[in-house]
């Protein structure tokens, strides 16, 4: 199963749109939406996604303009164009322009979510990026294990992806709206203390019995994981 991936869906019909959201996130698929081209462009350069899943026919900017001009800014997230635009020079025209894989409309979900688990998979995370080290704590995102000292660490999934989007941001201040839009998925503040509540059990899990404190609480900020070795710490 794809669990613990990210992807931006890039669709203007809602209708449809809300289908792939409900289906992805049912698969463990954490889902963006963009209801236009600008807006699609705009959230694949501000965030990082393992996939995206593109239309062709988009308001404001198409699908292929928008793929070409990722590419031309260096972002080389895989995509998968979704259209209904699907004989043969469409799908060439569609790959030429950057797109990594192109499924015609109708489709089978089943068959758009192998496409997008291997897209996931090409896109080749190297070794530094699958296994996230601070100190002598290690999350490894392949084998969904955590370990300190070696010694490994239990976690829930929430936990896991709390401590995996820490780590990936290592020694930079994460927000509670960061936290919120990356773990919860949520694009507004519920107005609760979920976000503590986590954070405390995760801090009780790799912290206990262990010297070395990594995960700070940044007041009026957010929060940090970081190694208070590094120099300049």
């Amino acid at each position: 199963m794809a669990t613990h991936m990210k992807i931006l869906i890039v669709e203007d019909d809602i209708e449809a749109a809300a289908y792939l959201t409900k289906a992805f996130r049912e698969a463990g698929i954490v889902t963006d939406h963009a209801g236009d081209g600008e807006s699609g462009l705009f959230m694949a350069t501000e965030n990082s996604y393992d996939v995206m899943v593109v239309d062709r026919m988009l308001p404001r900017r198409d699908g292929l303009s928008l793929i070409t001009e990722l590419r031309h800014r260096g972002i080389h997230t895989p995509v998968l164009i979704l259209s209904a635009l699907g004989q043969v020079d469409d799908r060439v025209t569609g790959l030429r322009a950057g797109g990594d894989d192109y499924l015609p409309k109708p489709y089978a979900f089943n068959e758009l979510l192998a496409r997008v688990e291997v897209l996931g998979r090409r896109k080749g995370a190297p070794e530094q990026d699958m296994v996230y080290r601070v100190h002598d704590l290690e999350l490894d995102r392949l084998s969904h294990t955590v370990k300190r000292q070696g010694k490994e660490i239990p976690l829930q999934p929430r936990e896991f992806r709390l401590l995996e989007y820490l780590m990936k941001n290592a020694g930079q201040v994460v927000t509670r709206t960061m936290l919120l839009e990356n773990v919860w998925d949520y694009h507004f503040d519920p107005q609760t203390n979920v976000i503590d509540v986590h954070v405390s059990r995760l801090r009780s899990k790799i912290e206990k019995d262990f010297d070395q404190p990594l995960l700070r609480t940044v007041r009026g900020a957010g929060y940090m994981i970081k190694d208070d070795r590094v120099a300049g710490a």
